[in-house]
């Protein structure tokens, strides 16, 4: 079983429950939490639950099925289609964000050599990398590449009728092209298609060319972008009035779904039908 760090605003409420019992390599038992969850079962290590104001509060969870809702998932997951849609895994924006990445030169702790940062593997998605949305899309049944993959094969787009972008923030031009030439894309998050990178896959590096104020500060979105939807809609993670509205190639979620996609069933079924 494999934890996600996810926000501590996520959960406020108490473990209702001790759900499972795996056992590690040393054949000992590890007792996971089950939190209240309509959609998903919400699973997190005793290990990794703090107290926060009097609430409990779990520093990573796992999303998984639930059987008795079966007839739920078949509602709002691809499962059986003939032609699944595509997501594509954002690690290059998971390696932009870690430390001595991108955001520590951004933040003045380091120069410009963090903007040279090491490929880090999907296992360190979090928040600001759709950690949640990559585990609930693969349970629903869709398809799913790293974006270091399409960067190699940006030709596999072809073979989807529909592609899903992530917070796919920090791309090549190669992705750029392969994505926006593409006939219908969902932007499930806004400030995708923000920042242009080269990647270097011998080293397993990637690097800012443009993008984020750099090298100028007058410079925002790094490919001059015609649909660039960050601002407002970045800092919107209640998607309370979520909304996704036409562009030419697809379609534009207006909100940060990172905290909502794994309880609303009706924006996973709109995403489905889209």
């Amino acid at each position: 079983m494999i934890g996600v760090v996810i926000s501590m605003s996520y959960f406020t409420s108490e473990p209702n429950l001790i759900k499972d019992v795996e056992k590690n390599q040393n054949n000992e038992k590890t007792e996971y939490y089950e939190l209240d969850g309509t959609l998903f079962k919400i699973l997190v290590d005793p290990d990794d639950v703090v107290l926060i104001n009097g609430k409990t509060v779990p520093l990573k969870a796992t999303f998984e099925l639930k059987e008795e809702i079966r007839q739920t998932y078949n509602e709002i997951g691809v499962f059986d289609e003939e032609k699944k849609p595509l997501f594509i895994i954002p690690t290059f924006t998971a390696s932009a964000y870690s430390k001595n990445g991108f955001y520590d030169f951004y933040n003045k702790n380091c120069n410009e050599q963090c903007l040279t940062t090491e490929i880090v593997s999907r296992d360190r998605l979090d928040y600001n990398s759709s950690a949640n949305s990559v585990q609930i899309l693969k349970l629903l049944g869709y398809d799913s590449i790293t974006d270091l993959e399409l960067h190699k094969n940006p030709n596999i787009l072809n073979n989807y009728d529909k592609i899903i972008v992530m917070h796919n923030e920090y791309i090549s031009k190669t992705m750029f092209d392969a994505i926006t030439s593409h006939t219908k894309v969902i932007f499930l998050y806004p400030n995708s298609l923000y920042g242009e990178i080269k990647i270097d896959s011998m080293k397993n590096e990637i690097t800012l060319i443009r993008g984020h104020g750099y090298p100028n500060s007058d410079i925002i979105n790094g490919f001059n972008w015609e649909n660039e939807n960050t601002h407002p809609y970045e800092f919107d993670n209640k998607c309370e009035n979520w909304e996704f509205y036409p562009i030419s190639n697809g379609f534009m979620l207006n909100c940060y779904p990172e905290h909502v996609i794994w309880k609303d069933k009706s924006l996973l079924k709109f995403l489905k039908d889209l």
